[in-house]
């Protein structure tokens, strides 16, 4: 007969196996749960990083896509502002040498029947009216005052083009 301190050393073995293979199953049961939530994690953070980086491509293109139409813009103002200069130089200089001169239209005065004395010349674009020249040093001011505001009207078209394209972007 088997003693009974070896019937509890046995039952105390079997309880023993018993607990450690039902927590042998629960750990390959937890770990295989624990490694399919990690996969799906990793699954989701690369998911994640993708979207960032094709967020982050999609507003690089549209950068350099408002770089290159400011750029584009930029030209086109340039070219604007030295081709009036170069017109107004043009100018100044057939201005200088009395290649061109430079006439206002005279009106009546209607209340006093007095007009102001003009110059008659042997040709004219304006017909039907008084005209009279204006000094070279006086018309030569009169152009740098329409050359500075020929170049600020182009230097406010430039800033609107450039508020309008950064507006555009967000």
């Amino acid at each position: 007969m088997i003693p009974p301190e070896w019937k509890l050393v046995g039952v105390l073995v079997m309880a023993l196996a018993s607990a450690g293979g039902a927590w042998q199953v629960q750990d390959w049961r937890y770990g295989k749960q624990l490694a399919e939530q990690a996969g799906l994690h990793q699954s989701d953070l690369e998911n994640i990083s993708n979207a960032a980086a094709a967020q982050v491509r999609s507003d690089q293109e549209k950068r350099l896509a408002l770089e290159q139409r400011l750029s584009a813009s930029d030209q086109t103002h340039y070219k604007e502002l030295s081709n009036a200069q170069a017109n107004q130089a043009r100018l100044r200089d057939r201005l200088a040498t009395a290649d061109l001169r430079l006439s206002v239209l005279l009106a009546e005065d209607s209340i006093t029947s007095c007009s102001v004395p003009a110059n008659t010349g042997t040709g004219g674009v304006v017909h039907g009216g008084t005209c009279a020249q204006l000094d070279p040093a006086h018309a030569q001011r009169i152009i740098g005052i329409t050359d500075a505001g020929d170049q600020g009207l182009i230097a406010l078209a430039a800033c609107q083009a450039y508020a309008r394209e950064v507006s555009r972007y967000k």
